[in-house]
């Protein structure tokens, strides 16, 4: 990927990371709380005017891919990665950025499909490169709330606002709170002493990750209008206590009580791992993670079998604190609260015996905690 030569050098590179999630599934679009961190792979792009007023040619450098657009008249596809690019820039042009004629050219090291946010990391990298190139002045609050909507309103899921926040304000070695109604967030040092953050890949495309996870949303939503007959004051379920949830048990029906029953409880158990972080209490750290696994199984209904075995396969394992599915679900990653010193020895055991029982290789990524978008 190299479209910045010296006989075209008016451009930028930009890159922003994917991120982890260490507990908070299913909440930000709930208005609750979340505990993400950037990682050290990135999307990068690169970025160049090309002196037309209107056209916008960009390539995937890794499917060697090209679409090109005109600024003054563009709309949605039926799907494709052209989406997330040509809303950031649809969102970026609401805003009263003066946008001209532009090549730019992607390339990522981010694990697509993995739960890790490879398409935040897209909007993200490019919003910042835009604003830079065509010195927009927006900050980075607008530059996340422009990746957001640029999924929500082109490519059709209606993603809460964590994904693009982690990438775009992560800080190297930290984790970070956010409160997704307040935006107001802190940052915790994520030391681990001997422990560290495995990831493993099942393999399994989340294919249903987008559909569902707009029915997940409106299941909550079904929830919060059922709760208010009986307590007004109540927006969403942030507001929602977990004895309001168990008392309103009669009036829903079942699965959108285990739904509200999740977010409500996975909002807690937030809150209760910031506090064992800060304790170094990776204890209690792991056992608040595999709660959150079995609510997102039982209660939100988004596991699939792969990644309920691959979480199965550490409880027996006294040098694992901690594991559970990451991302939107049906596929993607498991995160693992492991001893460093056995993370070889179990990545052997337990990719043998997922190969066996599932005919699938599974993928090892060992993550560093890096920081959020920035031109380079």
């Amino acid at each position: 990927m190299d479209i910045l030569n010296k006989q075209q050098p008016d451009g930028v590179i930009a890159q922003a990371p994917g991120r982890i999630n260490l507990i908070g599934e299913h909440t930000d679009y709930n208005d609750g709380f979340v505990l993400p961190a950037a990682i050290d792979s990135n999307m990068t792009v690169q970025a160049r005017r090309n002196g037309t007023p209107s056209t916008v040619r960009i390539t995937d450098s890794a499917q060697q891919q090209t679409f090109s657009f005109d600024l003054r008249d563009f709309s949605p596809l039926s799907n494709g990665w052209p989406n997330y690019v040509m809303g950031v820039v649809s969102e970026l042009q609401q805003l009263g950025g003066a946008i001209g004629g532009f090549d730019a050219a992607f390339e990522s090291n981010v694990p697509v499909g993995s739960g890790m946010s490879s398409s935040a990391a897209l909007e993200c990298s490019f919003a910042t490169a835009l604003n830079e190139l065509f010195g927009l002045g927006l900050d980075k609050w607008q530059l996340i709330k422009a990746s957001q909507h640029a999924e929500h309103n082109f490519v059709g899921t209606k993603c809460g606002i964590m994904d693009q926040f982690a990438s775009m304000m992560g800080e190297k070695d930290h984790a970070m709170l956010l409160d997704c109604r307040s935006l107001e967030f802190q940052y915790f040092p994520l030391e681990l002493d001997d422990y560290q953050l495995l990831l493993l890949n099942t393999n399994v495309s989340h294919s249903l990750a987008s559909s569902e996870y707009n029915t997940r949303r409106a299941e909550c939503e079904q929830g919060v209008a059922i709760l208010q007959k009986e307590h007004p004051g109540i927006k969403n379920l942030r507001d929602v206590s977990l004895e309001q949830v168990v008392a309103g048990i009669g009036e829903m029906p079942e699965h959108i009580f285990c739904r509200c029953h999740h977010v409500v409880s996975e909002n807690r158990r937030v809150l209760d791992a910031t506090k064992a972080l800060t304790r170094g209490d990776f204890k209690t750290l792991g056992e608040l993670m595999y709660q959150s696994h079995f609510s997102l199984q039982n209660d939100y209904k988004v596991s699939c079998p792969q990644l309920d075995f691959m979480v199965q396969q550490t409880l027996d394992k006294d040098y694992i604190a901690g594991s559970r599915m990451m991302g939107g679900g049906f596929g993607g990653c498991t995160i693992n609260l492991i001893e460093k010193a056995r993370v070889t020895e179990f990545v052997e055991q337990i990719s043998k015996i997922y190969r066996s029982h599932f005919g699938i290789d599974l993928t090892p990524i060992e993550v560093a905690i890096g920081d959020g978008a920035s031109v380079v």
